[in-house]
């Protein structure tokens, strides 16, 4: 009887456990950089002969990746600092770079056994975008000049903003941004997909929208960058995250990661963005061609 007791709880205890898969699998959140860096991660694992790489892209957001990542079902995605400090740990807003990362290090290690792999180069920071000609037309540089234009005769210039789901929620998002900088809008902001908030913008069915710095639409559809002159948002410095015994199977993670620390500027990530969203090119040979530039893969 106890025998079969624990057969029942065994195969119950297996039959609720995610399945793992035989090799390396890579996940990425739902917008062109993040399947650009997921696919940057995984070719890179395969030149350092971790085997055949499963993309699982276009995962609905951080929260999403991050239980896939907890509970196995991927190995390690691209995450960015203040994202994972604010959004997934829960941790308190914090603007010093150094700080963030030796937190977010000790507390997925404390948490997960997840670890924290070297930065890529850049950051992408959220940033609070606006058509060119209503920049030029108005003198828009700074996020404050938004707020500028209340008391004036074109309060209602900048007034309908568009927003992610995710930076409508999270605690670096919307409510703290507005709050910091006394932002009004007309009504409740519009929520959409991120892909969608530029094609919004651009057919002048909001005013704003709270965007990425590197996007490749801002600079190809004649967008302005708000600068955040009150320097409201932490650090987001795009790092890996993958799973302490992912590593330990397949080192080459590890090789892959160290090959990729601090080889992605800003410029060059804008670059990759605007190649796969507005010119239309596959994904794939877009990061092939750009870690040959870099000399990275094989022999490296």
């Amino acid at each position: 009887m106890a025998g079969a007791i624990f057969t029942v709880v065994f195969l119950f205890l297996t039959a609720c456990s995610p399945p793992r898969s035989s090799h390396v699998v890579i996940g990425a959140k739902n917008f062109t950089e993040q399947v650009v860096l997921g696919e940057l991660l995984a070719q890179e694992i395969e030149a350092a002969g971790g085997g055949p790489v499963e993309r699982r892209f276009w995962l609905a957001g951080s929260y999403l990746c991050q239980q896939a990542l907890v509970s196995g079902r991927i190995d390690g995605y691209v995450e960015y600092t203040g994202t994972a400090l604010t959004a997934i740990l829960k941790q308190p807003l914090d603007r010093d770079a150094a700080r963030v990362d030796a937190t977010v290090a000790r507390l997925y290690e404390e948490r997960y056994k997840v670890r924290v792999g070297p930065g890529l180069g850049f950051e992408d920071t959220f940033a609070m975008v606006v058509r060119g000609d209503d920049a030029r037309r108005l003198g828009l540089k700074d996020i404050s000049d938004v707020v500028g234009l209340y008391s004036g005769p074109q309060a209602l210039e900048i007034s309908r903003l568009g927003v992610g789901y995710e930076f409508a929620e999270r605690p670096d998002g919307l409510r703290g941004l507005s709050a910091a900088y006394g932002l009004r809008f007309t009504g409740e902001p519009r929520t959409m997909e991120l892909g969608l908030l530029y094609r919004a913008l651009a057919a002048h069915q909001v005013d704003i929208v709270a965007g990425n710095s590197t996007d490749g639409a801002i600079k190809a559809l004649d967008f302005v960058a708000l600068v955040d002159d009150r320097h409201y948002f932490p650090p987001y410095e795009a790092v890996p995250l993958v799973r302490e015994d992912s590593l330990r199977k397949w080192p080459q993670i590890g090789v892959a990661m160290e090959r990729l620390a601090g080889k992605v500027t800003a410029d060059e990530m804008r670059g990759m963005n605007l190649a796969v969203e507005s010119q239309h090119r596959d994904v794939g040979d877009v990061v092939r061609e750009f870690r040959k530039s870099k000399g990275l893969g094989v022999g490296y």
